[in-house]
């Protein structure tokens, strides 16, 4: 009787465990829907604020650790791009080239990330610049018949101004490139190497603007399974291997 009654308390205990796992995960779960800038705005705003702040102290470390030469490196470009940017000589039109290029660059990469770190809410910036841009740089090399529209790379729709050739009238631009056949004049061949570095680079804002998301998750998916591990009786070491392994293959 002994022994089929440490049995059952074996059972009870082990089922206790399981719904109390389970209530765990819910509760995380519940709690990671409601997580947005919308139903919890100062919660969403203080969890990325301190993700933020983490992410930042340990780049800041580990460049101070292993990245010495990355910061003198980092400290003579700046130098140098002080004294090219204050001193007036030849340069200057080389300078302000690269800072065009560069405030092209960093527009539609923000662009990207305002789209994809939302908060929980999201920027359609596609819908907003992206997709205008690549419609209107379209509809002007069809009715033009040619793509050499741009009067550089970074000509295109940004912050305080628009396009050189949107208001342009075809005839500046000379003859078309491309005859009229079956009503289609500019082949979309054409059109794509036109568009292509704006929708790379505000791809590449989209994936940087999964970061805080990803860290922020990922710290919550550690807690949980920590906390699930510490239920389940297991010692300190083989809890922090198990969580370890199994928050990344949640990740993967």
């Amino acid at each position: 009787m002994v022994m089929g009654s440490g049995k059952r308390v074996t059972v009870s205990s082990s089922q206790n465990m399981d719904m109390s796992i389970a209530a765990i995960r819910e509760r995380h779960q519940q709690e990671l829907e409601n997580l947005t800038l919308t139903a919890q705005p100062f919660k969403t705003l203080k969890f990325f604020v301190l993700a933020m702040v983490q992410y930042c102290k340990r780049s800041v470390f580990y460049l101070l650790a292993k990245g010495g030469w990355l910061m003198l490196l980092s400290a003579v470009v700046a130098l140098v791009a002080v004294v090219l940017v204050t001193i007036d000589g030849p340069h200057e039109k080389h300078v302000e080239e690269l800072s065009h290029y560069l405030q092209f660059g960093l527009w539609w990469v923000a662009l990207g990330v305002a789209s994809s770190i939302g908060l929980g809410s999201g920027l359609h910036t596609f819908v907003l610049y992206l997709g205008p841009h690549i419609a209107l740089f379209t509809i002007k090399a069809m009715q033009c018949g040619r793509v050499d529209l741009k009067s550089a790379p970074y000509d295109t729709i940004q912050l305080k101004r628009g396009p050189s050739w949107l208001d342009r009238d075809c005839h500046e631009f000379g003859d078309p490139v491309f005859p009229l056949s079956h009503g289609l004049r500019v082949p979309l061949s054409s059109i794509l190497p036109q568009v292509q570095v704006e929708a790379i680079l505000w791809g590449v804002g989209t994936a940087l603007g999964e970061l805080p998301p990803y860290f922020i998750s990922r710290a919550g998916m550690y807690d949980l399974y920590a906390a699930v591990i510490r239920l389940s009786g297991l010692k300190l070491p083989v809890m922090k291997c198990l969580s370890g392994v199994l928050v990344t293959i949640h990740m993967h």
